[in-house]
């Protein structure tokens, strides 16, 4: 069986952010990342031309290669990630969602701008998606729109991922892998972004 997809934000799960400015988290390392190679949201977005400062646990890396899932990152940094954020978790290069025009872009519905292209990249395919920023009206268009299973998993963008988020995790791609009828069912490949009506 396929594994299911993992899809990644950066600032917030796995850069807690909005912690207390001042003091680092424990167990976090910091990363500084020239502004001109940043892809920036409007969190973190200043004025001032200093170096983004990023917090990365690195020991999240090895906790999500262990988890059963296809990792690919779903952030504004897209392939970036790739660059900045890998290297410090461990991780290897990994697929990125390319939100092309929808980077950014508010919709009248109040869905989230990455719901749309999330499942369009899945394609039916299960997938867990971890982010700060999803809401109700997330869930509700993943239901109405995506053929599989799929999670909504919202972190504190004040502590990051946790224990239990990687618990949560863990057993959605425990149930997935212990259901009979999606052990049976064939996964297609992802959609690329330019292939979406």
């Amino acid at each position: 069986m396929n594994q299911p997809l993992l899809f990644l934000d950066v600032d917030g799960p796995l850069n807690p952010y909005a912690a207390q400015p001042e003091r680092r988290p424990d167990g976090y390392t910091t990363l500084r990342v020239p502004r001109n190679d940043a892809h920036e949201d409007d969190r973190v977005l200043s004025s001032r031309r200093r170096p983004l400062r990023v917090w990365l646990n690195p020991e999240h890396g090895r906790s999500l290669l262990r988890l059963g899932f296809e990792l690919c990152w779903a952030t504004t940094w897209m392939d970036d990630a790739n660059r900045w954020i890998a290297p410090v978790l461990g991780l290897p290069e990994l697929p990125f969602v390319d939100f092309g025009d929808a980077l950014l872009q508010e919709r009248p519905d109040g869905v989230h701008w990455k719901t749309g292209p999330l499942v369009n990249y899945a394609n039916g395919r299960p997938f867990a998606w971890v982010d700060d920023e999803q809401s109700e009206l997330d869930q509700t268009y993943m239901t109405a729109h995506h053929q599989g299973p799929g999670l909504l998993h919202h972190v504190n963008p004040r502590i990051g991922l946790r224990e239990n988020d990687f618990c949560a995790l863990a057993d959605f791609a425990h149930s997935l892998a212990t259901s009979p009828a999606l052990q049976a069912a064939p996964y297609s490949e992802p959609r690329s972004l330019r292939d979406s009506p």
